[in-house]
């Protein structure tokens, strides 16, 4: 199963994906409004606001734009939400990709991992389970959580409890459904609510 997770991840690999190149000066100047939930550097003090300091530019344009375009569409299409629809919308490509390179060249803070979960975590994060499906999450995400940034997999080591936590349960419901080819939408669904409280929380401290 972590083989052919493995593969699956790979052959994303150099799918098509939103290739940010912008300008982080110009982003900086632009990301005053991100501040305010996101942190001026973005590292967000607010649990359910992710950090994006450190992120994948490609990935921060990509939501940029899907926040957007959930907002043109009445959450149709894209990722709905409501108040990042609203930031985006009246966003250009140039401003989201200056916002992804102003925030993906800052540095994210450090997070923590209680004691009580690293073992399950461990166990579920590098090898997934067999029985029930589950994919292990190295697979797509790496070692150190970092993602693949070509790929479109987030780096998702030190983020908020509270968000991962959060994202999970979106992906499990469907209510969260941008990812691609819904490969979290599958792996999420069969998670329990346990392994769902455990990843968020180990994750917190991977790096």
């Amino acid at each position: 199963m972590k083989k052919l997770g493995l593969l699956l991840c790979l052959s994303f690999a150099f799918s098509t994906t939103v290739l940010a190149q912008g300008d982080a000066e110009a982003g900086k100047a632009k990301s005053l409004t991100c501040a305010a939930c996101h942190g001026a550097d973005g590292n967000s003090a607010i649990e359910m606001n992710p950090k994006l300091a450190g992120q994948h530019a490609n990935y921060l344009a990509k939501q940029l734009a899907e926040f957007k375009l959930a907002y043109e569409t009445g959450g149709k299409e894209g990722r709905n939400n409501p108040i990042m629809g609203a930031q985006a919308a009246g966003l250009s490509e140039q401003d989201m990709q200056d916002l992804a390179a102003y925030f993906s060249s800052q540095e994210q803070s450090a997070g923590s991992t209680p004691e009580d979960v690293i073992e399950k975590g461990q166990k579920l994060y590098r090898g997934g389970d067999v029985d029930r499906g589950v994919t292990a999450c190295i697979a797509c995400h790496g070692p150190r959580g970092n993602g693949m940034g070509l790929a479109g997999f987030p780096d998702i080591s030190g983020q908020h409890t509270g968000y991962l936590k959060s994202q999970l349960e979106m992906f499990k419901s469907g209510d969260r459904a941008n990812d691609l080819n819904g490969m979290m939408r599958d792996i999420a669904k069969k998670l329990t609510d346990e392994d769902i409280e455990v990843l968020s929380k180990y994750l917190g401290g991977l790096h």
